[in-house]
């Protein structure tokens, strides 16, 4: 339960920065303040929707591909370096969304 206050002064240029970085973070000014100030992290993950939605397609593209080449369409398909590329991503963004998770 917050029922502590924390009174200070601070020049306007300053407020204005750290409103703007509470923002980017997604959180109010008071769990931003008291998250930096416990050293908390605190990961801005911009444009994750965009990385995601890039990553489906080309998961997509690899299952069409295992498709044809069970089916005997096509024939020589060396996907290896990029089945494990695909793993280290996933591996990746888990680890980024798991700090996301715990520095709350």
């Amino acid at each position: 339960m917050k029922n502590a206050r924390l009174n200070l002064r601070i020049s306007d240029e300053d407020l204005e920065k750290i409103h703007r970085k509470a923002q980017q973070a997604n959180r109010t000014l008071t769990d931003y303040v008291t998250a930096t100030c416990l050293g908390k992290e605190i990961v801005i993950i911009t444009n994750l929707a965009q990385v995601l939605k890039e990553l489906k397609a080309v998961g997509r593209n690899l299952n069409q591909i295992a498709v044809l080449a069970h089916s005997g369409r096509i024939s020589a398909v060396n996907l290896t370096g990029v089945q494990e590329e695909m793993v280290t991503i996933n591996q990746q963004l888990k680890e980024i969304l798991e700090r996301r998770r715990w520095s709350a």
